[in-house]
C-alpha cells in the first residue's frame, strides 16, 4: 500500500524548516506533494504566487519523491482530488498548536478520507517562519541561516539589497 501526504502552505518564502519537514516527511511517506495555496486568506504575500512556487521547486529538487504545485480552494478538495491521505502541519511551538488544532478539526468535519499528522521541526529551526524571515531580510538582517540560498538571493533582491 502506498500512502501520499501533503505538505500545504503560503511558504512566502520557503525556510529550512519547511525544507526540514519536507525531507522527513518524504522519509515516511511514497510521495509528498508540497502545495502552495494561491490564495493565502489575509496575508499578503512579499512573492508572488508563480514565485513561490518555484522558490520551493528548487529548494527541494534534490528529494526524488516531492513534488512541488500550487493550489487553490479547500486543501482538503486538493487532497481528495489527487489521492493524498495525509496533511502534514508543522508544530514549531505550543503557541502554534491551538490554530493547527482547529484547523485539523475542520478539515475533520469535511471529510474524513483524509488524515492531519503533525510533524515538529529539527530543534535549531523551531523558532524560523517565513514571517520573521521576511522581516528580518526587509530590515538588512542576514538570512542566510534561514533559507537556501536561492530564496536568499530572492529575498535580497525584492528587498532592493541585490
Amino acid at each position: 500500500m502506498t500512502v501520499s501526504a501533503m505538505y500545504p502552505g503560503t511558504f512566502d518564502p520557503i525556510t529550512l524548516g519547511h525544507e526540514d519537514l519536507v525531507r522527513r516527511a518524504a522519509r515516511l511517506y511514497d510521495k509528498v506533494v508540497v502545495a502552495i495555496a494561491a490564495n493565502p486568506g489575509s496575508k499578503e504575500p512579499m512573492f508572488t504566487f508563480s514565485e513561490r512556487v518555484d522558490l520551493a521547486n528548487e529548494a527541494l529538487a534534490d528529494i526524488h519523491n516531492v513534488e512541488v504545485t500550487g493550489y487553490k480552494g479547500l486543501t482538503v478538495d486538493f487532497a481528495r482530488e489527487h489521492d493524498l491521505a495525509v496533511i502534514i502541519r508543522g508544530l514549531r511551538a505550543v503557541s502554534d498548536f491551538e490554530y493547527e488544532f482547529q484547523l485539523a478539526n475542520m478539515n475533520r468535519h469535511l471529510t474524513n478520507e483524509v488524515e492531519t499528522v503533525f510533524l515538529t521541526p529539527t530543534e535549531k529551526y523551531t523558532f524560523i517562519s517565513s514571517s520573521l524571515v521576511r522581516e528580518v531580510a526587509s530590515l538588512g538582517g542576514d538570512v542566510s541561516e534561514f533559507v537556501s540560498p536561492k530564496v536568499r538571493d530572492a529575498l535580497l533582491e525584492r528587498c532592493g539589497r541585490s
